[in-house]
């Protein structure tokens, strides 16, 4: 179910244990985390500011999220991220990186959703064969949100 690239889609950010272990922690908008899904899943930059689904989406996608999905904001694009990652790369997150989940009083829906998107590039990589490298490019990190529910400024109020 996940998707591969479109030739006309934008090159995505590369990935690295370092930039997954940042969104983990809240160190980037949800935007960026989103723009890091959605050429992997076949969206691209329309010419009107929003991303639209490729060929490459799958029909699954192209019918259910015609414009961009917001995997952090939005429940219903999160469900399906889940769903899409396939059974023997459900725990990646903690295989790979170690990660053993938030604690109890961390549990927000924006986190869960951030910890859902990186499982799900995990298993992107895996379902090519391909390693993630330790380091790489990194944004421009961010602190932590003063508020996690809220997020960072400009990030989209969690439904």
């Amino acid at each position: 179910m996940l998707a591969d690239q479109d030739a006309a889609a934008p090159v995505a950010h590369p990935l690295s244990r370092e930039l997954l272990e940042a969104v983990l922690a809240d160190r980037t908008s949800d935007r960026f985390v989103c723009e890091l899904i959605w050429p992997r899943l076949g969206y691209a930059p329309d010419g009107s500011g929003a991303w639209s689904a490729g060929p490459s989406a799958g029909e699954v996608w192209r019918e259910a999220f015609p414009i961009e999905p917001q995997f952090i904001a939005e429940r219903p694009p999160a469900v399906a991220l889940t769903r899409s990652i396939p059974k023997q790369h459900k725990q990646l997150l903690k295989d790979q990186l170690g990660f053993a989940g938030y604690r109890i009083g961390e549990l927000y829906p924006r986190r869960t959703r951030r910890a859902t998107a990186v499982n799900w590039l995990l298993a992107h990589l895996a379902e090519r064969g391909e390693v993630l490298p330790e380091s790489g490019p990194l944004p421009e990190l961010l602190p932590p949100p003063a508020d996690p529910v809220a997020g960072h400024p400009g990030d989209l109020p969690v439904r």
